[in-house]
């Protein structure tokens, strides 16, 4: 662990200053996203909100600048689940560098039948994991092009009991929906660490990083209308869970800090600090299972073949 980055003082409320540099959050409309476009907003950042639907960003938008005077916002309308998009979104982007992405889209977590894209991909699987890896590779030149860039992708605590079914890797077989979600966030969780290790060994100046949000729920949310609305009734209802839990406003905190804190690395996993699942950002140890080399290098190529990328994600 790098006990410089668990001592120092980070205050979630006071974050430091980040103007001149550009942020791709995906799935940046609600949820976690939304509150991670909010707070990196305060920063004097240019913030991009990733989203497939126009009138959803125009309200998160609205919604940021009534909180945030001055934000510095945009749209680029997004798919991560279309694959064959991707390039011609980020070319929608005309920036000369992106300093952050911030991996977040998904599929939300409530027992949805199996459902598969037009390329014939599981919807989970290609939303979480498949789409943010193909789009890494469009965006690598303007990752590149920042002079520290980052990619945060963002984790689910639900990954830490999951393994990948490496000859089932899209639940065709034996499709449960909470297993396919975990093992889809545990994808991704794994890609954000063999990434790391691969920008290291080619001497990128790129860092890929993972966060999660902990125990992030909707009735521990601070309203956002028309983003989002929690009634008082639910909010009293969920008092108890706030022990152990917290609201999505307080789950992108550690997503936050893996995008500014300038004494972040590389291949680091940062989460709430109470039990991972509650409290201000902390770094974690990474579970073993999580940055397996056999278990990386097998879905690296399963990922490469099914996205058509290339294995060196354009950071060659």
């Amino acid at each position: 662990m790098n006990s410089v980055s668990q001592s120092r003082a980070w205050d979630v409320h006071r974050l430091p200053t980040a103007e001149g540099r550009n942020f791709l959050i995906t799935g940046g409309n609600a949820g976690i996203g939304y509150f991670a476009a909010e707070q990196l907003a305060a920063t004097g950042a240019v913030v991009v909100l990733g989203s497939r639907n126009a009138a959803k960003a125009d309200a998160a938008m609205a919604s940021i600048r009534s909180r945030v005077p001055g934000a510095r916002l945009r749209h680029l309308r997004l798919d991560v689940a279309d694959l064959s998009s991707l390039k011609s979104a980020v070319d929608g982007l005309d920036l000369a560098h992106l300093d952050a992405v911030v991996h977040n889209a998904g599929v939300a977590l409530d027992d949805p039948p199996r459902r598969e894209t037009e390329e014939g991909h599981e919807l989970m699987f290609a939303t979480n994991h498949l789409g943010h890896f193909a789009l890494t590779q469009w965006l690598a030149p303007l990752l590149s092009s920042a002079p520290a860039g980052r990619v945060v992708t963002v984790g689910s605590f639900a990954a830490r009991s999951e393994r990948l079914d490496l000859g089932d890797l899209q639940s065709s077989r034996d499709y449960r929906p909470k297993r396919a979600y975990g093992r889809s966030k545990l994808a991704q969780m794994c890609f954000g660490f063999e990434l790391d290790r691969r920008l290291r060994a080619v001497g990128s100046t790129v860092l890929s990083v993972v966060a999660h949000p902990g125990g992030a729920l909707n009735s521990l949310t601070p309203s956002r209308p028309p983003v989002h609305a929690t009634s008082p009734g639910e909010r009293l209802r969920s008092l108890p869970a706030g022990l152990l839990v917290q609201g999505k406003d307080a789950g992108a905190w550690p997503v936050v800090r893996a995008v500014l804190d300038a004494e972040v690395r590389g291949g680091q996993l940062w989460g709430p600090r109470a039990f991972g699942l509650r409290g201000r950002p902390r770094l974690e140890p990474v579970p073993a299972h999580m940055t397996d080399p056999a278990v990386a290098a097998h879905l690296w190529a399963a990922s490469c073949e099914l996205t058509g990328t290339d294995p060196e994600l354009g950071f060659g």
